[in-house]
């Protein structure tokens, strides 16, 4: 069996992984990309047309450093591929005043000084009609920065970029295992093998699979796009990018028609992961096919959270994310070893910060402190 050598590996070439092989070959580190299929695939979590970026995190405030670090690094994405890669739309963070959207968005603004508009529930109606059925008591936090991001766009131009620097990358190439020993690490592909020093792992649902013992889950989730009554009700301009959280304590999630994120005439709608609401799966074997239960629960609630949608999609998907026990990343050295670094467990929630995570990971490769407090991503915090 032939065998290549390399300084660094980055095993899967989903959106965290393509950000870090660019942000390593940006520093001049010899560096090897390996994916199981191409870049911009539909088949983990990096795919669907349009994903949301936030700088208000409700999820933690310690990401909002992150966020806006990612904001940045999506500009000069942007500029040095050439390609359209954001969408600035806007965001509404709706629900009950002491719910967990409103006031996790609200504690991160507060803590980081962000510019945001609370909106009572008549002025929710009036300005955004597809959110009509906002009940008295309800409010919106109205995030201006908040946008709309082309995921399989950014991964090619992430990929592109980091090639044309001199990275090399293997496509349709399946990672069979990862071995640590003496020499650093082998990782052990179909035919042969390649030889690193340092290898990151950014394999998704896979990770768990691939780095044994990691706290993470892999979990499929359905997504769904709706045919609207009245298209104008849904453009992106009045339906711009949202979490509602319903009375219920159930969240919906989406986006309007517009900005080429999508066949004309389509809204984007999901379902946030509560835990137990979408099934934990083996990604090497999930199901792909979808029908009617992956879409009954959210069609159930539309009626009288977001009517006008239709009883069913016109199209579907199956995307899965990585569930960990607290819904924090893994960003690190798994057993503070000098040969592996991870980047996994994103919860539904990592799109946004893709390129600042690329970032942080290409730092911890280089042996760089780190530029934000992410300890509560630290993958050693479960013991």
């Amino acid at each position: 069996m032939s065998s290549a050598e390399t300084d660094v590996a980055v095993v899967g070439l989903g959106a965290w992984g393509a950000a870090a092989l660019w942000r390593l070959a940006t520093e001049g580190v010899d560096v090897v990309g390996v994916e199981q299929y191409t870049p911009g695939h539909p088949h983990g979590s990096s795919h669907g047309g349009s994903r949301m970026f936030r700088t208000a995190c409700l999820e933690h405030p310690g990401l909002v450093p992150l966020a806006r670090r990612s904001g940045e690094l999506w500009s000069e994405l942007s500029r040095v591929s050439g390609r359209r890669l954001v969408e600035p739309t806007g965001g509404l963070l709706v629900g009950p005043a002491g719910g967990h959207v409103v006031t996790g968005t609200l504690a991160a603004a507060k803590r980081f000084d962000l510019p945001v508009e609370t909106l009572d529930a008549a002025r929710i109606r009036a300005r955004y009609p597809g959110h009509e059925t906002v009940p008295d008591g309800h409010v919106a936090v109205l995030e201006r920065t908040a946008a709309l991001v082309r995921p399989e766009e950014t991964i090619r131009a992430a990929v592109d970029t980091a090639t044309s620097r001199g990275a090399r990358v293997l496509t349709g190439t399946a990672v069979h295992e990862i071995v640590l020993d003496d020499d650093g690490v082998l990782v052990r592909l179909a035919g042969h093998d390649l030889r690193a020093r340092q290898v990151v792992v950014t394999a998704g649902p896979w990770l768990a699979e691939l780095v044994p013992g990691l706290p993470a889950v892999a979990v499929r989730m359905p997504m769904t796009w709706f045919a609207p009554s009245d298209p104008d009700r849904f453009s992106l301009d009045r339906f711009p990018v949202f979490i509602r959280e319903l009375d219920s304590g159930v969240a919906v999630w989406g986006h309007g028609l517009g900005a080429d994120l999508g066949p004309v005439g389509e809204v984007k709608l999901g379902l946030e992961d509560g835990g137990s609401a979408f099934a934990e799966v083996q990604a090497s074997g999930v199901d792909r096919s979808v029908g009617e239960a992956d879409w009954r629960t959210l069609t159930a609630l539309l009626p009288g959270a977001v009517p006008g949608l239709g009883a069913a999609p016109t199209r579907a998907a199956v995307c899965m994310i990585t569930r960990t026990p607290d819904g924090q990343f893994l960003l690190g050295r798994p057993g503070r070893d000098p040969r592996l670094v991870v980047g996994g467990g994103c919860s539904g929630h990592g799109f946004k910060h893709a390129l600042g995570i690329g970032e942080v990971l290409a730092d911890t490769v280089l042996g760089r402190e780190p530029r934000h407090d992410l300890g509560f991503t630290d993958p050693n915090r479960f013991g």
